[in-house]
């Protein structure tokens, strides 16, 4: 049990990557799968997938609020958010790659500087 606790600051972010990538699909997924069908039939299989993104991301959050602050909380979202995307966006939606989402990504590693800072 004294393991899991020590580990569970990481567990907390392991956590909210696997929803993020739930709530990617969820989001965007229906863009290239399902562009064909009528919005609700997107939106009906969307809040399916988000319903375990909510199940794998409501237990982190609690999870990490045991470690980090709020504000720490949200920067980690939003830097996993960014992490699975562009990936996500690149990979499976065959966008093209682009410079500015690297720099994008080093102004969330200046916000995670100053979050996590003190």
């Amino acid at each position: 049990m004294i393991r899991l606790l020590t580990q569970a600051p990481l567990l907390s972010i392991l956590m909210l990557i696997c929803s993020n990538i739930f709530m990617t699909f969820a989001w965007y997924g229906h863009l290239k799968n399902l562009n064909h069908k009528a919005w609700y039939v997107a939106a009906l299989l969307s809040w399916s997938i988000a319903f375990f993104e909510y199940m794998i991301m409501v237990p982190a959050n609690r999870l990490g609020y045991q470690f980090y602050s709020l504000a720490q909380l949200k920067i980690l979202q939003e830097v996993i958010t960014l992490s699975v995307f562009i990936p996500f966006m690149v990979f499976y939606m065959k966008q093209d790659f682009k410079w500015d989402y690297l720099w994008a990504a080093l102004c969330l590693l200046g916000a995670v500087y100053f979050m996590f800072r003190s």
